[in-house]
């Protein structure tokens, strides 16, 4: 059944990214990064989760235009890559980037609709613009309960830390606690979560491994 105040709180979120994609293209800034460099460390944080020396498919809830894709390329010998997202824009940018890539395909949905080895979540949680604290956290919830259940291995995800500097903080934006998500994850997902908060942005990543 839908949920009428998560349909419009993603269909806030689509047209915001979908606003950045307009105006920056395909860059970070397009997906509301200061650049490439934050970029690329964020994405070495979220890939922390991944271990394995073989092939692997990966669902990336919230691909933007798929930058992630061209992480992984650089890293992996082999992997099947889903990219997700709520803005269509996005999903277009995307497939027009990879058309013709056989091991990348792509959805238009706020949540994965298959299975894979492992799901990572980079920057979804940051753009409440002006819902509130009790829907935010609840969307964060239901969108990680998601993540787990189409995940087999694991699952990485970043927010933006309540620690930033009081005056560089935005009333749009949401500033999770690390560790009530850490205690979340430990209590409802797995034994085995490593919080990292320690890699110079104003955000921290969680990692949830299902396997040892």
């Amino acid at each position: 059944m839908s949920d009428p105040v998560n349909d419009k709180l993603l269909d806030e979120v689509a047209v915001y990214y979908s606003d950045k994609l307009a105006q920056y293209g395909e860059d970070p800034r397009g997906v509301d990064w200061n650049g490439e460099q934050s970029q690329l460390l964020r994405f070495e944080q979220l890939a922390r989760v991944i271990q394995s020396d073989s092939a692997y498919s990966v669902n990336d809830l919230g691909c933007g235009y798929a930058a992630l894709y061209d992480f992984l390329a650089q890293r992996s010998p082999a992997f099947e890559y889903t990219g997700i997202d709520v803005s269509e824009d996005m999903i277009e940018a995307a497939l027009a980037r990879y058309r013709g890539v056989e091991n990348a395909n792509f959805l238009v949905s706020g949540k994965p609709a298959t299975m894979a080895d492992y799901g990572i979540a980079s920057g979804i949680f940051n753009v409440r613009q002006h819902c509130s604290d009790e829907d935010w956290q609840a969307y964060i919830e239901a969108t990680l309960d998601a993540l787990d259940q189409t995940s087999r291995i694991g699952f990485s995800f970043n927010c933006l830390t309540r620690y930033s500097d009081a005056e560089k903080m935005r009333d749009y934006l949401y500033y999770a606690d690390p560790c009530a998500l850490f205690d979340h994850c430990k209590q409802r997902y797995s034994a085995n979560v490593a919080l990292l908060h320690d890699y110079g942005l104003y955000e921290f990543t969680i990692l949830v491994r299902k396997q040892s």
